[in-house]
């Protein structure tokens, strides 16, 4: 059998392959609260073949969105939305498929513009909002001047982590994903590049990942243990003097230590116009090296887009899970696809199995 669909245990949560989809922004809700566009995308990939699919980031605090479109788990309004989207996803989901979400504050990239708007801060006639970061740095020219946070603001933002954990929990997900990468605001706290403190969180990396830490021990205790909890962390900040591999290594040892179950590799986004070697594979060896001094179950992301490909990094050990994005909006049958290609029988939808081979002379003359 492919590894690929082999089965994957990560804490409580048994997993039937080791096809992720990624958590992609779709800049479609409603203060926060998922609407139509969540509901058609999310019933797609339940049976997209994937093993797990996790909801976009979704901001812990309203301020903590990414943009005004940007989903939330601050209200119950939003608790509310989102069930409606996950319940029905789950209805049409194929076997054994389980659901995570990413729980997320955007710091100091907060504010800004849908990408299809510019994705530039937001303006003055853009209803835009204050941001927060571990320090006031803009995150380049023409962006709002984040307030660095002070005790009573970084308690506030623990106590959002916890609270959106809980509404998550309350739904249901089967697993929770901390997001402690692209230069949001877990990773301006640990990347020398975006923090600059002086007090007990800033200078070195023991003190870097103090807030970090904080707020994935507190989420931790939040979260029964039938809950899967994990985070998806940067593996390098691309810059000499940044944020390194080795030290994503030690951040994941931490988080094993506080009882996280996984980590999500990714990389990059602390500071704008840094040159990253985008290709196939590219974060696959960072991925590599954080299983390897962590023994933690490891997901890699990044230009993977074909199922030759994704098994190749899952036979070699060099990734525990895959995760795709881009690939599933391109083709939300990419499961299946994948199935074909390697010889693997999946359980499809019986509305759609007149549209396989077995059935239908067509189905060749698609895949040539």
């Amino acid at each position: 059998m492919a590894e690929l669909f082999s089965p994957l245990e990560i804490g409580p949560l048994k997993l039937p392959n080791r096809i992720a989809v990624a958590p992609m922004c779709q800049y479609s809700a409603d203060d926060g609260s998922a609407t139509d566009w969540h509901l058609q995308h999310l019933m797609q990939l339940a049976y997209s073949g994937a093993g797990l699919v996790v909801v976009e980031a979704t901001g812990v605090e309203r301020r903590g969105r990414i943009t005004h479109g940007c989903l939330g788990l601050y209200s119950d309004a939003n608790e509310a939305a989102l069930d409606r989207v996950l319940s029905a996803a789950r209805r049409v989901a194929l076997p054994g498929t389980a659901f995570g979400i990413q729980l997320a504050h955007a710091g100091r990239k907060a504010s800004a513009q849908r990408p299809w708007e510019g994705g530039q801060a937001l303006t003055g006639e853009q209803d835009p909002w204050p941001t927060v970061a571990p320090s006031a740095l803009p995150f380049d020219t023409g962006w709002h001047t984040p307030e660095a946070l002070d005790d009573a603001g970084m308690d506030r933002v623990e106590a959002a982590f916890v609270q959106a954990a809980q509404r998550a929990v309350r739904l249901g997900f089967d697993l929770l994903e901390l997001h402690g990468a692209h230069g949001y605001l877990i990773h301006e706290f640990l990347s020398p590049l975006t923090n600059r403190r002086t007090d007990d969180y800033g200078g070195s990396l023991e003190n870097r990942m103090r807030f970090p830490l904080r707020i994935a021990r507190a989420v931790r205790a939040a979260v029964p243990e039938h809950v899967a909890l994990g985070a998806r962390i940067t593996g390098t900040d691309w810059v000499e003097d940044g944020f390194s591999v080795e030290d994503a290594g030690r951040f994941a040892c931490e988080l094993r230590d506080i009882g996280l179950e996984f980590v999500g590799v990714s990389s990059g986004g602390a500071v704008p116009h840094v040159r990253i070697p985008t290709g196939p594979n590219y974060q696959v060896p960072l991925a590599e090296q954080v299983r390897q001094q962590s023994g933690m179950v490891t997901r890699t992301v990044g230009m993977i887009v074909a199922p030759e490909q994704a098994e190749a990094i899952i036979a070699e050990g060099k990734a525990d899970q895959v995760a795709l994005a881009r690939a599933f909006l391109d083709d939300p049958r990419w499961g299946w696809h994948a199935a074909e290609a390697l010889g693997v029988e999946l359980q499809l939808p019986r509305q759609y199995e007149r549209a396989g081979k077995a059935l239908w002379t067509g189905a060749q003359l698609i895949r040539h």
